[in-house]
């Protein structure tokens, strides 16, 4: 067979247009590919939603590649075990209560399992602003993050959404785009972002389930974003928060 560099160029071009405009309107649009809004993208996905990811670097996973301090293990609790088990992650227990997965196999495994449930996921797309109408989140503003990157200006283009998740982790960076453009309107005490607090892996876990929820009209949280909003610790090499937190999301916007 003779090869068409103009046919790969098409090929690559014309399948990714068609993606992308079939995915101008969505149920549920997640901006965050870490383990929180795969797995949030996961569930939304096998309950019948459109859902779409998008991850502003080039490979999905967040931090957990790294695993802590780049030891590519990662650690969960007795809690998360149940949900690593339905995607078919190897586990190890460590002691009662500890289970330790390799970081690449886990992350792999999650996006995998995510994309053939249903889980669209364009990467290299950035979020640069929010569409609001009648004070609600109904779409995002989107546009390459080499253009962000290069600074270049260059106007963005949107999709529309019924519900918006913020699972960016500890920036949560939609959120800041709704108090940069909007005031301070959250629903925590202060209508601000509260802050993450300092490293408690006890109590962080704890909170990230707790404040796995809506923040603004159409917008919610899950993953570290979640205690970045509502003023919880940050947990550390322990992710089963971040399962967690993404199942229990995809329970809350349908």
């Amino acid at each position: 067979m003779k090869l068409d560099d103009i046919v790969i160029s098409k090929a690559i071009m014309e399948t990714f247009t068609k993606d992308f405009v079939d995915y101008l309107e969505v149920d549920v649009a997640i901006v965050g590919g870490g383990p929180a809004g795969l797995t949030a993208g996961y569930y939304l996905a096998k309950k019948g939603k459109k859902v779409v990811l998008f991850e502003r670097k080039l490979s999905i996973g967040g931090g957990m590649w790294g695993g802590g301090m780049m030891y590519n293990k990662c650690v969960f609790q007795e809690d998360a075990k149940k949900i690593l088990d339905e995607f078919g992650v190897t586990t190890h227990k460590y002691q009662e209560g500890y289970y330790v997965t390799d970081s690449l196999e886990t992350v792999s495994v999650l996006c995998s399992k995510a994309i053939k449930a249903g889980l669209k996921i364009f990467n290299l797309i950035s979020v640069e602003d929010v569409m609001i109408r009648k004070e609600k989140i109904t779409g995002l503003v989107l546009n390459w993050s080499a253009v962000q990157l290069a600074k270049l200006h260059v106007d963005p283009m949107t999709i529309r959404a019924k519900y918006v998740i913020d699972a960016t982790g500890h920036d949560a960076e939609v959120v800041k785009i709704v108090v940069r453009k909007i005031g301070k309107k959250l629903y925590t005490k202060t209508g601000d972002m509260l802050g993450e607090k300092p490293m408690w892996a006890e109590v962080g876990e704890k909170d990230i389930i707790k404040n796995t929820k809506e923040c603004y009209p159409g917008l919610y949280i899950c993953g570290m974003a979640s205690n970045a909003v509502f003023g919880g610790p940050r947990m550390g090499p322990i992710f089963g928060g971040m399962l967690l937190s993404g199942k229990r999301i995809s329970g809350l916007v349908t």
